[in-house]
């Protein structure tokens, strides 16, 4: 059997489907756990940043190593995927800076302008083709996220733009995953990165704490409920991903980059239910039109692939 049957063997679409569905709907409850641990116990978004991939790693080294052994370690590019983890660690700090102050509805919605960068930087430096419709749907796309911007800087002031940075670094962060290509594992990309991560957050907390910055401030969990939280904020923040990457070794990107946008339901759901914040109108008209940019990207994605495919 050729490789390339082997790989449609392995294909299941409706089962990758099903755990990105799962995963988008899980990832915001360790966003919730953030802006709770900064809102009722008072820890710094910088302490809660290093946590999360502390936590992670504490998580899921132990079983990797069970099962793969230092080859998880053995990276074949091991600055860049250190440097993937220092993206991904920056961006997680912007991400959880933004959620301390701001609705997590409204910091996911600004956000999703994501999908958008990542298509510019991958037009700008990869030579990908993106025609003027997709242009257009990025240009549309960010005026929906100024229309969720406008209204929370009015309030936030510069704090409303911490999400429009995130998703910069976060797109910066994929890029490199496409740069990296296939020359380290997912796992081993992943545990890395976590190292990575890691490092750049303890690195930033040092120097936030000692330029006396109140979002740096190190501590320790106040309580056994906060404990708690923290271990499960990292244990999403490991297995979550790793659903992730399984989605996607059973389906095809362009069938579950949909599914990203139900992270914003659950996240309006969990604002709602635990800090009382819920999108006004206009709000909402900015939610749909980055939704519906996104949507149409991912679908004008997939009627290039066809027709390049039938060429």
């Amino acid at each position: 059997m050729s490789q390339i049957s082997v790989a449609s063997a392995r294909q299941n679409p409706l089962q990758g489907m099903a755990i990105m569905a799962s995963a988008m709907i899980v990832l915001p409850v360790m966003d919730a756990i953030a802006k709770y641990m900064a809102t009722f116990e008072a820890m710094s978004p910088g302490q809660i940043t290093f946590y999360r991939f502390f936590f992670q790693l504490v998580c899921t080294l132990p079983p990797l190593f069970a099962v793969f052994g230092w080859a998880a370690l053995s990276a074949k590019r091991p600055w860049m995927n250190l440097l993937r983890g220092a993206l991904h660690g920056a961006a997680s700090l912007l991400f959880f800076v933004a959620v301390k102050y701001m609705p997590l509805a409204d910091v996911f919605a600004i956000y999703f302008v994501e999908p958008f960068m990542l298509a510019a930087l991958s037009a700008l430096f990869l030579g990908d083709k993106v025609g003027w419709r997709r242009w257009l749907a990025i240009v549309v796309g960010f005026g929906g996220a100024m229309i969720v911007i406008q209204p929370s800087f009015e309030i936030f002031g510069w704090k409303a733009l911490l999400p429009v940075a995130c998703a910069f670094l976060y797109a910066l962060y994929l890029f490199m995953n496409r740069a990296v290509g296939e020359a380290d594992s997912p796992l081993t990309m992943q545990t890395m990165a976590g190292i990575g991560g890691t490092i750049f957050m303890a690195g930033a907390l040092w120097v936030g704490a000692s330029a006396g910055v109140a979002d740096f401030a190190p501590s320790l969990p106040a309580s056994w409920l906060g404990l708690a939280l923290l271990l499960i904020l990292g244990t999403i923040s490991g297995y979550a991903h790793m659903l992730i990457v399984r989605a996607f070794r059973l389906a095809p990107l362009s069938l579950l980059a949909p599914f990203q946008y139900f992270e914003i339901i659950s996240a309006t759901i969990l604002g709602y239910a635990l800090f009382g914040d819920f999108p006004n109108v206009s709000k909402w008209i900015g939610i749909f039109i980055i939704v519906g940019s996104g949507l149409f990207i991912i679908w004008r994605e997939r009627v290039q692939s066809r027709a390049m495919k039938s060429a």
